[in-house]
């Protein structure tokens, strides 16, 4: 067994928390000596004890002379809980292996100069690519004061999100809806258009076998026009906001406050603006599930950081049937958004495939 190894399961107990730190990051760490494991934990919830606190802990006193594998730079200020660093060398760790560099301006190299001051050997760099990818909400959230935004789509082969007269149930199969269900676990929030709702009736929930995380329910609704007796208004199995306009009366909005619903009047409901109030509202990652207009306004925008696509063997055909993305659309080919697809596997009998835009480039985060 090597760095890597070890490495690679921190990484993994990293991964089962993803969706449940915000807004800290999802971070797992080991102690090991002699190649034994001592300790392992990982960062649960914000504000509770930090994933080297628990491999610590568990660690006991065995841990003076041991390494620890971390896939994150430990903390070296005071926040809710003490600096990781701080523990690390109260302890006695020898060594300390580090995935990457944490980019928030508390840490971004101080838990590092912290360790090294105090005689701990660090190796920095480990999985570099797999540690970015485990917090890249956390990354881009630290960096831009935005949530990370996964837009996902199901269409047909050629295109169609549902048919000419708007039914889409069900494009894909059990197997594709399930895997959406992760997603939405795992995100802080989850957005949609008052359009959606009006056709749907969606829950917006994840509901997963043995359980999930419920995500944070945002409509964009500019006048307000979501029924009462909507789910996601009525059903009170998770938080609603439901963005609008200033416009909007306090008349209007009173009955939907009495409902336990938030209604949060912007100035404007595009992107930049809704995501800028979340990213102050400490959201950092954003599922988006919207119809074809809302889609339009992240991509036309270039808001997306991620796309998530399930293209099920079905063809739909027409010329009314809606399609991922309506709006305006690009002028020209030289306006389009750029996209890296990064991966493709089957989930049940769809295609998922997902991208990136190309400007998105995971070395600013591993060369740190």
């Amino acid at each position: 067994m090597d760095d890597e190894y070890f490495m690679k399961l921190a990484l993994n107990l990293a991964g089962s928390a993803v969706g449940q730190t915000s807004p800290n990051p999802p971070v797992g760490a080991l102690v090991v000596k002699d190649g034994e494991i001592l300790g392992m934990g990982a960062h649960m919830k914000a504000g509770e004890a930090h994933a080297e606190v628990h491999a610590l802990w568990m660690a006991g006193d065995r841990a003076h002379g041991a390494d620890i594998y971390v896939t994150l730079e430990p903390c070296s200020h005071h926040g809710k809980t003490p600096p990781c660093a701080d523990l690390i060398v109260e302890k006695g760790i020898r060594r300390a292996v580090i995935a990457v560099m944490d980019p928030n301006e508390k840490v971004a190299g101080r838990g590092i100069e912290k360790l090294r001051a105090a005689g701990v050997d660090v190796e920095l760099g480990l999985l570099a690519e797999e540690a970015t990818n485990v917090n890249r909400a956390f990354f881009h959230y630290t960096q831009t004061g935005m949530p990370y935004v996964t837009l996902k789509t199901a269409t047909s082969l050629d295109g169609k999100t549902a048919t000419k007269t708007g039914d889409s149930k069900w494009i894909t199969d059990e197997a594709a809806r399930t895997d959406v269900h992760r997603y939405r676990h795992a995100h802080d929030a989850i957005l949609v258009g008052v359009n959606t709702v009006l056709a749907d009736n969606p829950r917006l929930t994840a509901r997963l076998p043995k359980g999930a995380k419920n995500p944070l329910r945002i409509i964009l609704d500019s006048n307000l026009r979501t029924p009462l007796e909507a789910n996601v208004v009525s059903d009170r199995q998770a938080k609603t906001w439901i963005i609008t306009g200033e416009q909007v009366s306090d008349a209007a909005i009173s009955p939907y406050e009495e409902l336990g619903v938030t209604v949060i009047p912007l100035p404007a409901t595009d992107p930049d603006t809704v995501l800028r109030y979340l990213g102050r509202q400490r959201i950092m990652s954003l599922f988006v599930e919207g119809g074809s207009a809302v889609n339009w306004s992240f991509i036309g925008s270039g808001q997306i950081n991620q796309l998530v696509q399930y293209m099920a063997p079905k063809l739909i055909g027409g010329k009314d049937a809606p399609g991922v993305a309506g709006g305006e659309g690009f002028d020209s080919m030289k306006d389009v958004l750029p996209i890296r697809i990064t991966s493709t596997e089957m989930i049940g009998e769809a295609i998922k495939i997902i991208a990136e835009p190309q400007e998105v480039d995971a070395d600013v985060y591993r060369n740190c």
